[in-house]
């Protein structure tokens, strides 16, 4: 069984959740076994950006993307909803940053509240 980190924005989003959600959200990375992970199958992927490898796992509502630190570690870099803006971002491997992620997820939303007015 790995230890589970996650990062600022991962606990971001955890922090948006009822607490009784939260339990049921973490529990598809809390389960991983190392013999998941040596041999990926849906619903979790592999893949290498910027030399960087990282995992995607996908659980009911959310999208989990995350790392292994050292062997007993799995850091949660982003946790995104599925169909998100985000989460196409980062599915098609576009070069962006968190940053702009952040910055175009909130325009794109400004943006289409702006057509009901």
């Amino acid at each position: 069984m790995f230890q589970v980190t996650f990062s600022a924005q991962a606990l971001g989003e955890l922090k948006k959740l009822h607490p009784l959600v939260q339990l049921n959200a973490i529990e598809p990375i809390s389960t991983l076994k190392p013999e998941s992970l040596a041999h990926p199958r849906e619903p979790l992927g592999k893949f290498v950006r910027a030399g960087q490898t990282l995992y995607r796992l996908r659980g009911d509502e959310l999208r989990y993307y995350f790392e292994i630190v050292g062997e007993e570690t799995l850091h949660v870099l982003y946790i995104l909803h599925h169909n998100s803006l985000e989460d196409f971002l980062l599915r098609n491997r576009l070069p962006v940053s968190e940053s702009q992620l952040v910055e175009q997820h909130s325009k794109f939303w400004k943006y289409l509240e702006s057509l009901t007015k």
